[in-house]
């Protein structure tokens, strides 16, 4: 799994950072998701899905 963001997308609502914090943060500054591991250990999958899943901007882009 690959994972890419689409920043000028997000609104910062850090849902993904809520399902899965071992893959996304988010700027002090503006609340925009910071990408921590483009690629996820097999272990993080389900969670990196739900997190695209419930992102309000849909800025979160899975190749799998």
């Amino acid at each position: 799994m690959r994972i890419s963001i689409e920043e000028d997308k997000c609104c910062g609502a850090g849902q993904c950072v809520l399902v899965a914090p071992e893959v996304f943060d988010q700027r002090d500054e503006d609340g925009v998701v910071v990408l921590l591991d483009a690629e996820p250990p097999a272990g993080q999958h389900e969670n990196v899905r739900n997190a695209a899943a419930v992102c309000p901007a849909a800025a979160i882009v899975l190749d799998a």
